[in-house]
């Protein structure tokens, strides 16, 4: 079980590395890449939820994901950037934000349901 929770952790922190390097691609002036970076992380969070049938399962991918994108946004020593100040790194960086929240508060407002037992017609209760 703690392993599965270590993974989930990973995944959070695999999309962020990976986020911050591909945010940039577009389509026109749509950022693609960086609104499906968000999708991704609010979709990881939700399954891990689903998935683990624990608040932890939700929330993990959610603190990889910031920890991985927000300490690659900082500069580095020469004062160079991985993720720039353009509007697909802002979508990239607020919306991940946004999405990841989003997933953390579902996670705990999410309550997976119990399959009812089936009872017969003529049984008490």
């Amino acid at each position: 079980m703690v392993a599965a929770y270590v993974a989930l952790f990973a995944l959070g922190v695999m999309e962020g590395l990976i986020g911050s390097f591909h945010f940039s691609h577009s389509l026109g002036r749509v950022p693609v890449a960086s609104l499906a970076f968000c999708a991704l992380i609010l979709a990881t969070s939700l399954l891990g939820r689903a998935g683990m049938g624990t608040v932890l399962g939700g929330v993990l991918p959610a603190i990889g994901w910031l920890a991985a994108a927000f300490l690659l946004t900082l500069p580095t020593a020469a004062g160079s950037v991985i993720v720039t100040n353009t509007t697909a790194g802002m979508w990239y960086l607020y919306g991940g934000a946004v999405c990841a929240a989003v997933g953390v508060v579902a996670s705990f407002w999410y309550r997976p349901r119990r399959p009812r037992a089936h009872r017969s017609p003529g049984a008490r209760p």
